[in-house]
């Protein structure tokens, strides 16, 4: 199993940055993929990005794709979600999820989840 806990959300304007972590703790860091999504109020959650460990592959959704990037450091068992140019359509909860057997890709395949951390962009 593998517990995480996501941090550094918070207030920003649009135009900001922000860099969200998920730490893991567990056997087998490196065997796993993670992946971050969102949920804005209701909204279903939604994929941003994801990152296999082992080799550092990486996919995002079309909306953040040029602003975020997924990052891993694998001997501090974290990942690192990098947000710039904010907009006010990215506020949401932001989870982090792990999966060992496949690639987190929705939100019904997903084997284990953090607490989330809140991300509020102003106008």
């Amino acid at each position: 199993q593998v517990q995480l806990v996501e941090s550094g959300g918070g207030l920003v304007q649009a135009g900001g940055s922000l860099r969200l972590s998920c730490a893991a703790s567990g056997r087998s860091f490196s065997r796993y993929a993670l992946g971050w999504f969102r949920q804005a109020p209701g909204k279903e959650r939604e994929f941003v990005a994801r990152i296999t460990l082992s080799t550092g592959s990486t996919n995002y959704a079309d909306s953040v794709k040029g602003r975020f990037t997924i990052s891993r450091d694998n001997a501090e068992s974290t990942v690192y979600l990098q947000m710039n140019n904010l907009k006010p359509e990215d506020t949401a909860v932001y989870y982090c999820g792990a999966n060992l057997h496949t690639l987190p890709s929705t939100q019904s395949n997903v084997e284990y989840w953090g607490q989330g951390t809140q991300v509020t962009v102003s106008s």
